[in-house]
């Protein structure tokens, strides 16, 4: 998702793949790509090596964010909460309005669902 180059130490470069993992499992599913991944899905998207994906893949279940599923790995609850928070928090410049379009103290500056209700205000559509 990123076109940075994932971290030389070792704990940070455990964040950045926990990180994009769960946004590319995320992605998929909302997608309606599929929920079952495996480490040449995440080779594929990532670039990460399959061999080495799959340390991040494991790690990711003994932390609670995937689990195992015949063939792969689906993201858990907790791994799907996460998987929404980093894929919002990496999109976030591109779904936040423009300047000038709210005030600065307006909530559709921290959320996307209030970015996305205030552009339909702004359009004339009734709020849901």
């Amino acid at each position: 998702m990123d076109e940075l180059h994932p971290p030389k130490s070792p704990a940070l470069r455990t964040l950045y793949w926990r990180s994009e993992i769960l946004q590319v499992m995320y992605w998929l599913r909302g997608e309606g790509l599929g929920e079952v991944v495996d480490a040449t899905l995440i080779e594929r998207f990532l670039g990460v090596d399959a061999d080495v994906g799959v340390g991040y893949l494991e790690r990711l279940v003994d932390d609670g964010y995937l689990e195992r599923e015949q063939g792969g790995y689906r993201l858990s609850a907790r791994g799907l909460d996460e998987g929404a928070t980093e894929f919002a928090a990496s999109f976030a410049d591109l779904t936040r309005p423009a300047h000038g379009e709210c005030s600065a103290d307006c909530w559709c500056h921290v959320s996307v669902d209030e970015a996305e209700a205030c552009a339909a205000e702004r359009r004339g559509e009734p709020l849901r």
